[in-house]
């Protein structure tokens, strides 16, 4: 049996674990797409950028936007989009559907197989950071101790 999950695709099974997933969510007052645009609006606080990108129709114009630096990012977003990648991804999986799906990947590896992402996700030569499968299983155990 595989000890580990990959997940990127629409085709993917654990396709929910993406932040692209049409999953939406309230926090901090917003309804939210997706987690995607929690995340790329978040680096635009306080600016018409952050309107822009919670208003948006899809995550892929969510993630555009969110990397346009035509409006500068927040001075201090390296320092915090960990932490508010989690604090999203705390809210997206309280939904009980989601916790499950979360919950049911047990112990094994979750590794977001993005080939654009070396931070977020692998990267094209697998060898990237995989940042969200470690916030995700960091999230599957706080769930697992409740």
């Amino acid at each position: 049996m595989a000890k580990e999950i990959y997940f990127f695709g629409r085709d993917d099974k654990y396709y929910q674990l993406s932040n692209f997933s049409g999953v939406g969510f309230e926090l901090n007052g917003n309804k939210w797409r997706t987690m995607e645009h929690y995340f790329q609006a978040m680096k635009f606080i306080g600016t018409p950028q952050f309107d822009r990108i919670l208003r948006c129709g899809s995550p892929k114009q969510a993630k555009d936007l969110g990397q346009s630096r035509e409006t500068p990012i927040r001075r201090d977003w390296e320092s915090v989009k960990e932490e508010i990648m989690l604090t999203g991804l705390r809210e997206k999986f309280s939904n009980p559907e989601l916790k499950e799906l979360l919950l049911s990947t047990g112990k094994k590896i979750l590794i977001e197989n993005s080939p654009y992402d070396s931070y977020w996700g692998i990267g094209q030569n697998g060898k990237g950071k995989n940042r969200l499968g470690v916030l995700l299983m960091q999230l599957r155990t706080e769930f697992k101790n409740e």
